[in-house]
């Protein structure tokens, strides 16, 4: 519990680190990207989120829609959101890399080995193709919870469902960044986030909060890749120290 928690306090912490001088020129495409796509995120819900729990909501369950109407929108709330961060980070991944690298210079004084050495468009390609695989773990996952949500009865855990798989894969997403600088492949991210569960968990759940809230959530993204990399180093640092 104490790992999750310091997790958390890793993602609240990303906001320190986007105003720090040589970071800021690389705040600016992640938040618009995020701007222009949270902002067509929350027109779509304030037209068609009633619609949709409609559909969901069985008419034999009506009675009880004082109760499982919220569960719904829950529902609802986190797939929209987590879609469209999906998109995001597919856009502004080599930046996002860029990012990455110029908070670790700042954290540790040096930017990452792998990284320095290589072009401006192998960071871009590298980038793309980690964000197709990283989709595709994703959409391995993603099949069965959309075929839990529209259950009768069974939905009714769909949001819990969903905020764990959410949790999990916005950990996997911005550690990403920061461990893909490394040299480090998609699999070995998930190896790494599994080896520190608890704390990449706790960093997730700060994600996911920080795109739920209106206005806050279209600075999500680079606080989310400034708080992975913060979170890295240090568990990186700490695992090289002598015991």
């Amino acid at each position: 519990m104490f790992s999750y928690i310091k997790g958390l306090l890793d993602c609240f912490g990303g906001f320190t680190l986007i105003f720090k001088s040589g970071v800021k020129r690389y705040v600016l495409v992640p938040l618009a990207v995020n701007t222009v796509l949270f902002g067509g995120a929350i027109v779509l819900l304030r037209e068609q989120m009633q619609g949709w729990i409609e559909q969901l909501l069985p008419e034999w369950l009506s009675w009880l829609q004082w109760l499982i109407w919220p569960l719904f929108a829950l529902t609802v709330l986190l797939l929209v959101f987590y879609s469209f961060s999906l998109l995001a980070n597919l856009i502004a991944a080599p930046f996002n890399s860029l990012l990455a690298a110029s908070v670790e210079k700042i954290l540790t004084g040096s930017k990452p080995e792998d990284f320095s050495s290589e072009a401006l468009w192998k960071i871009a390609v590298r980038s793309f193709a980690s964000e197709l695989r990283k989709m595709l773990y994703f959409v391995k996952w993603l099949i069965p919870l959309l075929i839990l949500t529209v259950i009768p009865v069974v939905n009714v855990i769909a949001p819990f469902a969903w905020f764990v798989f959410a949790a999990w894969s916005f950990s996997l997403e911005y550690m990403d960044y920061p461990l893909g600088n490394r040299g480090m492949l998609f699999e070995d991210i998930r190896d790494y986030n599994r080896h520190n569960r608890m704390r990449s968990l706790g960093l997730g759940t700060g994600v996911f909060l920080l795109t739920s809230i209106p206005v806050i959530n279209f600075l999500a993204m680079p606080v989310a890749v400034c708080a992975a990399t913060r979170l890295t180093t240090r568990t990186i640092d700490n695992a090289k120290a002598p015991r």
